[in-house]
Protein backbone atom coordinates (compact mmCIF):
# COMPACT_ATOMS: atom_id res chain seq x y z
CA UNK A 1 0.00 0.00 0.00
CA UNK A 2 1.44 3.23 -1.03
CA UNK A 3 1.20 6.49 0.84
CA UNK A 4 -0.30 8.83 -1.50
CA UNK A 5 1.75 12.35 -1.80
CA UNK A 6 -0.93 14.43 0.11
CA UNK A 7 -0.03 12.63 3.08
CA UNK A 8 3.57 12.30 2.56
CA UNK A 9 3.82 16.53 1.52
CA UNK A 10 2.81 17.22 5.47
CA UNK A 11 5.10 14.43 6.76
CA UNK A 12 8.12 16.17 4.82
CA UNK A 13 7.17 19.43 6.30
CA UNK A 14 7.44 18.17 9.79
CA UNK A 15 10.29 16.64 10.00
CA UNK A 16 11.54 19.56 7.84
CA UNK A 17 10.62 21.93 11.23
CA UNK A 18 11.45 19.27 13.35
CA UNK A 19 15.53 19.66 11.93
CA UNK A 20 15.26 23.57 11.74
CA UNK A 21 14.26 23.82 15.19
CA UNK A 22 17.26 21.52 16.54
CA UNK A 23 19.33 24.01 13.86
CA UNK A 24 18.66 27.04 16.16
CA UNK A 25 19.10 24.99 19.12
CA UNK A 26 22.72 23.62 18.35
CA UNK A 27 24.92 26.05 19.33
CA UNK A 28 23.54 25.98 22.84
CA UNK A 29 23.73 22.17 22.97
CA UNK A 30 27.30 22.79 22.07
CA UNK A 31 28.26 25.20 24.33
CA UNK A 32 26.47 23.52 26.94
CA UNK A 33 27.85 19.73 26.26
CA UNK A 34 31.17 21.34 26.37
CA UNK A 35 31.18 23.60 29.39
CA UNK A 36 28.94 22.30 31.00
CA UNK A 37 28.51 18.43 30.29
CA UNK A 38 31.91 17.02 29.51
CA UNK A 39 33.80 18.90 32.63
CA UNK A 40 31.11 17.67 35.10
CA UNK A 41 31.14 13.83 33.53
CA UNK A 42 34.91 14.07 33.19
CA UNK A 43 35.74 15.21 37.11
CA UNK A 44 33.28 12.35 37.86
CA UNK A 45 35.38 9.88 35.72
CA UNK A 46 38.54 10.96 37.60
CA UNK A 47 37.10 11.04 41.32
CA UNK A 48 36.27 7.26 40.87
CA UNK A 49 40.06 6.22 40.46
CA UNK A 50 43.21 5.94 42.63
CA UNK A 51 46.67 6.90 41.24
CA UNK A 52 49.22 4.30 42.68
CA UNK A 53 52.79 4.09 42.66
CA UNK A 54 52.36 0.77 40.69
CA UNK A 55 49.89 0.44 38.40
CA UNK A 56 49.21 3.42 37.79
CA UNK A 57 45.38 4.34 37.62
CA UNK A 58 43.17 2.14 38.81
CA UNK A 59 39.19 2.08 39.66
CA UNK A 60 38.44 2.67 43.09
CA UNK A 61 34.65 3.21 43.04
CA UNK A 62 33.35 5.53 46.15
CA UNK A 63 37.18 5.15 47.80
CA UNK A 64 37.48 8.63 47.01
CA UNK A 65 34.39 9.73 49.11
CA UNK A 66 34.58 7.68 51.47
CA UNK A 67 37.84 8.59 51.93
CA UNK A 68 37.27 12.75 51.96
CA UNK A 69 34.06 12.18 54.26
CA UNK A 70 36.07 10.95 56.77
CA UNK A 71 38.81 13.11 56.66
CA UNK A 72 38.61 15.80 59.09
CA UNK A 73 40.29 18.79 56.81
CA UNK A 74 36.97 18.71 54.53
CA UNK A 75 34.64 19.08 57.44
CA UNK A 76 36.90 22.28 59.00
CA UNK A 77 36.51 23.73 55.87
CA UNK A 78 32.98 22.71 55.61
CA UNK A 79 31.73 23.85 58.70
CA UNK A 80 34.01 26.90 58.04
CA UNK A 81 31.90 27.60 55.37
CA UNK A 82 28.30 26.76 56.82
CA UNK A 83 29.20 29.38 59.39
CA UNK A 84 29.92 31.94 57.00
CA UNK A 85 26.73 31.20 55.34
CA UNK A 86 24.47 31.24 58.04
CA UNK A 87 26.40 34.55 59.25
CA UNK A 88 27.19 36.84 57.06
CA UNK A 89 24.67 35.91 54.35
CA UNK A 90 21.85 37.42 56.21
CA UNK A 91 23.79 40.21 57.32
CA UNK A 92 24.50 40.82 53.80
CA UNK A 93 20.55 40.50 52.14
CA UNK A 94 19.21 42.60 55.16
CA UNK A 95 21.72 45.77 54.42
CA UNK A 96 20.88 45.32 50.61
CA UNK A 97 17.13 45.23 51.54
CA UNK A 98 17.73 47.96 53.80
CA UNK A 99 19.85 50.41 50.79
CA UNK A 100 16.52 49.03 48.27
CA UNK A 101 13.70 50.24 50.80
CA UNK A 102 16.17 53.86 51.11
CA UNK A 103 16.27 54.64 47.65
CA UNK A 104 12.71 53.55 47.12
CA UNK A 105 11.01 55.61 50.06
CA UNK A 106 11.89 58.60 47.51
CA UNK A 107 13.51 60.30 50.88
CA UNK A 108 16.80 60.14 49.74
CA UNK A 109 19.17 62.79 48.90
CA UNK A 110 20.86 62.18 45.45
CA UNK A 111 19.14 58.76 44.89
CA UNK A 112 20.99 57.64 41.87
CA UNK A 113 24.23 59.15 43.32
CA UNK A 114 23.65 56.75 46.52
CA UNK A 115 22.34 53.98 44.23
CA UNK A 116 25.54 54.11 42.03
CA UNK A 117 27.52 54.36 45.40
CA UNK A 118 26.87 51.02 46.82
CA UNK A 119 26.80 49.06 43.20
CA UNK A 120 29.69 50.32 42.26
CA UNK A 121 32.19 48.04 44.28
CA UNK A 122 30.09 45.04 42.46
CA UNK A 123 32.21 46.19 39.25
CA UNK A 124 35.66 45.54 41.07
CA UNK A 125 36.77 42.16 40.48
CA UNK A 126 37.20 39.57 43.85
CA UNK A 127 40.90 39.16 43.39
CA UNK A 128 41.59 43.68 43.32
CA UNK A 129 38.82 43.93 46.07
CA UNK A 130 40.55 41.24 48.45
CA UNK A 131 43.95 43.35 47.85
CA UNK A 132 42.44 46.10 48.69
CA UNK A 133 41.04 45.04 51.82
CA UNK A 134 43.84 43.29 52.44
CA UNK A 135 45.84 46.37 52.29
CA UNK A 136 43.87 48.20 54.96
CA UNK A 137 43.48 44.93 57.17
CA UNK A 138 47.28 44.94 57.44
CA UNK A 139 48.89 45.40 61.03
CA UNK A 140 52.47 46.37 59.86
CA UNK A 141 51.27 48.84 56.87
CA UNK A 142 47.81 50.15 55.81
CA UNK A 143 44.92 51.62 57.48
CA UNK A 144 45.28 49.86 60.80
CA UNK A 145 48.38 50.49 61.02
CA UNK A 146 48.15 54.25 60.20
CA UNK A 147 45.49 53.86 62.58
CA UNK A 148 47.62 52.38 65.47
CA UNK A 149 49.94 55.26 64.58
CA UNK A 150 47.48 57.69 65.21
CA UNK A 151 46.30 56.58 68.33
CA UNK A 152 49.44 55.10 69.94
CA UNK A 153 47.34 52.04 70.82
CA UNK A 154 47.46 48.32 69.63
CA UNK A 155 44.13 47.57 67.83
CA UNK A 156 42.58 44.43 67.17
CA UNK A 157 44.13 42.51 64.44
CA UNK A 158 42.16 42.16 61.72
CA UNK A 159 43.34 38.76 60.23
CA UNK A 160 43.99 37.02 63.52
CA UNK A 161 41.86 33.65 63.75
CA UNK A 162 38.83 35.48 65.92
CA UNK A 163 38.76 37.95 63.06
CA UNK A 164 39.64 36.34 59.71
CA UNK A 165 36.12 35.11 58.69
CA UNK A 166 34.15 38.67 59.72
CA UNK A 167 37.23 40.17 57.55
CA UNK A 168 36.45 38.09 55.01
CA UNK A 169 32.73 38.37 55.66
CA UNK A 170 33.20 42.39 55.66
CA UNK A 171 34.61 41.98 52.09
CA UNK A 172 31.95 39.43 50.60
CA UNK A 173 28.89 42.14 52.15
CA UNK A 174 31.34 44.70 50.56
CA UNK A 175 31.51 43.07 46.83
CA UNK A 176 27.90 41.99 46.39
CA UNK A 177 25.87 44.33 48.47
CA UNK A 178 25.05 46.65 45.59
CA UNK A 179 24.28 43.43 43.02
CA UNK A 180 21.39 42.22 45.77
CA UNK A 181 19.98 45.73 46.49
CA UNK A 182 19.43 46.34 42.38
CA UNK A 183 17.22 43.03 42.50
CA UNK A 184 15.38 44.03 45.41
CA UNK A 185 15.20 47.42 44.10
CA UNK A 186 14.25 46.35 40.92
CA UNK A 187 11.23 44.40 42.38
CA UNK A 188 9.79 47.11 44.27
CA UNK A 189 9.97 49.50 40.88
CA UNK A 190 7.46 47.13 39.81
CA UNK A 191 4.76 46.92 42.53
CA UNK A 192 1.63 48.76 41.32
CA UNK A 193 0.91 52.91 42.72
CA UNK A 194 -2.40 51.54 43.36
CA UNK A 195 -1.40 49.32 46.11
CA UNK A 196 0.31 52.68 47.59
CA UNK A 197 -2.78 54.83 46.77
CA UNK A 198 -5.01 52.50 48.44
CA UNK A 199 -2.60 52.41 51.56
CA UNK A 200 -2.60 55.73 51.95
CA UNK A 201 -6.19 56.34 51.46
CA UNK A 202 -6.79 53.40 54.80
CA UNK A 203 -4.11 55.83 56.58
CA UNK A 204 -1.22 53.36 56.83
CA UNK A 205 2.34 54.50 57.80
CA UNK A 206 5.38 53.95 56.62
CA UNK A 207 6.60 50.82 58.51
CA UNK A 208 2.53 49.20 57.88
CA UNK A 209 3.58 50.12 53.91
CA UNK A 210 6.82 48.01 54.11
CA UNK A 211 5.21 45.31 56.24
CA UNK A 212 1.92 44.79 53.77
CA UNK A 213 2.85 45.55 50.57
CA UNK A 214 6.94 46.10 50.14
CA UNK A 215 8.10 43.04 51.47
CA UNK A 216 5.59 40.75 50.20
CA UNK A 217 6.09 42.33 47.06
CA UNK A 218 10.17 41.52 46.77
CA UNK A 219 9.64 37.61 48.31
CA UNK A 220 10.40 35.90 45.37
CA UNK A 221 13.06 38.25 44.56
CA UNK A 222 14.55 37.82 47.82
CA UNK A 223 14.04 33.59 47.58
CA UNK A 224 16.73 34.03 44.36
CA UNK A 225 19.19 36.03 46.23
CA UNK A 226 19.21 33.99 49.13
CA UNK A 227 20.19 30.92 46.54
CA UNK A 228 22.31 32.79 44.46
CA UNK A 229 24.11 33.29 47.69
CA UNK A 230 24.15 30.72 49.16
CA UNK A 231 26.12 29.53 46.04
CA UNK A 232 28.44 31.62 45.98
CA UNK A 233 29.08 31.08 50.25
CA UNK A 234 29.84 27.57 49.32
CA UNK A 235 32.52 28.32 46.57
CA UNK A 236 34.36 30.92 48.79
CA UNK A 237 37.71 30.72 46.78
CA UNK A 238 39.21 33.86 45.73
CA UNK A 239 39.26 36.20 49.10
CA UNK A 240 40.95 33.75 51.48
CA UNK A 241 43.19 32.61 49.12
CA UNK A 242 44.50 36.06 48.47
CA UNK A 243 44.36 36.72 52.23
CA UNK A 244 46.82 34.01 52.85
CA UNK A 245 49.76 35.82 51.96
CA UNK A 246 49.16 38.05 55.03
CA UNK A 247 47.85 35.39 57.61
CA UNK A 248 49.79 32.04 56.83
CA UNK A 249 49.44 30.84 60.15
CA UNK A 250 45.84 31.88 60.33
CA UNK A 251 44.29 30.79 56.49
CA UNK A 252 45.17 27.08 56.56
CA UNK A 253 45.38 25.41 52.88
CA UNK A 254 41.56 23.84 53.75
CA UNK A 255 40.48 27.00 54.99
CA UNK A 256 37.43 26.46 52.51
CA UNK A 257 36.57 23.65 50.39
CA UNK A 258 37.29 24.85 47.02
CA UNK A 259 40.59 26.02 48.46
CA UNK A 260 41.09 22.36 49.77
CA UNK A 261 40.19 20.53 46.70
CA UNK A 262 42.63 23.25 44.94
CA UNK A 263 45.92 22.33 46.84
CA UNK A 264 45.00 18.54 46.92
CA UNK A 265 45.13 18.98 43.20
CA UNK A 266 47.85 21.75 41.98
CA UNK A 267 49.94 21.36 45.37
CA UNK A 268 49.49 17.51 46.48
CA UNK A 269 48.82 16.43 42.76
CA UNK A 270 46.04 14.25 44.30
CA UNK A 271 43.64 15.00 41.69
CA UNK A 272 40.98 12.48 42.46
CA UNK A 273 40.77 13.11 45.61
CA UNK A 274 40.22 16.78 44.84
CA UNK A 275 37.45 15.63 42.11
CA UNK A 276 35.71 14.07 44.77
CA UNK A 277 35.89 16.96 46.66
CA UNK A 278 34.22 19.02 43.96
CA UNK A 279 31.72 16.62 43.67
CA UNK A 280 30.40 16.60 47.48
CA UNK A 281 30.70 20.11 47.15
CA UNK A 282 28.43 20.36 44.22
CA UNK A 283 25.70 17.67 45.93
CA UNK A 284 26.01 19.97 49.24
CA UNK A 285 25.12 23.05 47.65
CA UNK A 286 22.70 21.45 45.28
CA UNK A 287 20.92 19.99 48.23
CA UNK A 288 20.90 23.13 50.15
CA UNK A 289 19.63 24.89 47.25
CA UNK A 290 16.86 23.02 47.04
CA UNK A 291 15.87 22.97 50.42
CA UNK A 292 15.92 26.74 50.66
CA UNK A 293 13.41 26.68 47.24
CA UNK A 294 11.32 24.66 48.64
CA UNK A 295 11.10 26.80 52.04
CA UNK A 296 10.05 30.02 49.75
CA UNK A 297 8.09 28.41 47.58
CA UNK A 298 5.70 27.36 50.58
CA UNK A 299 6.06 30.37 51.97
CA UNK A 300 4.85 32.39 49.12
Amino acid sequence: MTTSPAVAVPRLRRRRRSWIGWAFVAPFMLAFVLVLVAPLAYTVFLSLFQHRLIGGNSFAGLANYAEQLTDPDFWDALARVSLYLIVFVPVMLSVSLLAALAIDSGRLALPRLFRLGIFLPYAVPGVVAALLWGYMYGTHFGLVANLQDLFGRTLPNPLSSNLVLASIGNIMVWLTMGYNMLVFYSALRVVPTELYEAADLDGAGGWRIIQAIKLPAIRPALGVTVVFSTIGAFQLFNEPNILKTLAPNVISSHFTPNMYAYNLSFAGQQYNAAAAVAILMGLITMIVAYIIQRVAGRRS
